[in-house]
């Protein structure tokens, strides 16, 4: 079976072949900076936008790449076109960047470090299965005793893989209800983001973000902004207190992997109805209608032939 390809460094290798030494700053140090950007009929999604962060991450983090913007997104375009005719016609992938440190001098076995960033993009089927039933029920949400990371440890710009807070958070959560995802708060208790998501609700027919100073400013969060604007409903940013998110009259999370999911539920207190609402409908149809695919429906193939991928 023909393995998916993936580009490390300098050069395509077969998934099997893909490995990065113990001592890459992105192992030793979580020294790593990602994108996400999913497909839609296997033609990625605002791949542009996510290359663009990309490099604002890299700027930020002082990580100098050889390879130019132009050249990962070649290497995106040939990545996706092989690797998607190893999954089912239904299924649709995930394509990941990162980039890490290099490797780390200390731990490199008495040889001359690789000083040059390590650069990786591989592919994934996404798990599409996975949330047809959250699309349905919800999510629910609990705030952990783990705060948001402050601004002043780094920029909330750049996407990084330094994530053990996120771990803990969702660990605490998951020892409570173990289908709950964890909403972080940041030092002054208002709601920032989940692990995987931004997150946004509706008051009084207004769409509310808490502002990007903590957050990340998610892609698919602007591309919510926008189909908002276009329905109707206007959109704004502000500190959200807990209970005032525990008030809202719905809410949900947006990521570049599953779109929009609504959130019914946080820290036991039902949000609206406790079903997901009219508005994430209006929004998720709307972001349906752009990509001409139907969201809410796509289950996947059930039957993914890549492998592999790191």
């Amino acid at each position: 079976m023909s393995q998916p390809l993936i580009f490390l460094n300098d050069r395509f290798v077969s998934a099997n072949e893909a490995h990065l030494p113990i001592w890459d700053a992105g192992v030793v140090q979580g020294a790593t900076v990602s994108e996400l950007t999913r497909t839609f009929r296997k033609r990625p999604f605002r791949l542009d936008d996510h290359l663009d962060r990309l490099f604002r991450a890299l700027r930020i983090s002082r990580m100098n790449l050889s390879l130019s913007r132009s050249d990962l997104s070649d290497i995106s375009h040939r990545l996706l076109e092989h690797n998607a005719s190893l999954v089912d016609a239904t299924d649709e992938l995930g394509l990941v960047h990162f980039v890490t440190a290099g490797e780390y001098g200390l731990y490199a076995l008495g040889r001359p470090p690789r000083r040059e960033p390590t650069v990786c993009v591989h592919t994934f089927a996404l798990p599409l299965a996975d949330w047809v039933p959250r699309r349905k029920h919800g999510i629910r949400l609990m705030t952990p005793s783990i705060r948001q990371v402050p601004p002043q440890c780094w920029d909330a710009n750049m996407k990084c893989r330094s994530r053990m807070h996120y771990y803990l958070a969702q660990r605490e959560v998951q020892d409570r209800d173990p289908e709950a995802w964890a909403l972080l708060l940041d030092l002054a208790g208002n709601v920032t983001e989940t692990s995987s998501g931004n997150f946004l609700m509706i008051e009084k027919g207004t769409l509310v973000a808490p502002p990007d100073t903590y957050t990340l400013p998610g892609i698919s969060r602007a591309t919510v902004s926008k189909l908002a604007e276009e329905c109707g409903v206007s959109f704004v940013e502000r500190d959200i207190p807990l209970d005032r998110a525990c008030e809202a009259d719905e809410a949900f999370l947006s990521s570049s992997s599953y779109c929009l999911l609504p959130v019914t539920k946080i820290n036991e207190t039902p949000i609206g109805d406790g079903r997901p609402g009219p508005v994430y409908r209006r929004l998720l149809d709307a972001w349906s209608q752009r990509v001409g695919v139907d969201i809410e429906c796509q289950s996947g193939g059930g039957n993914r032939k890549e492998k592999g991928n790191a």
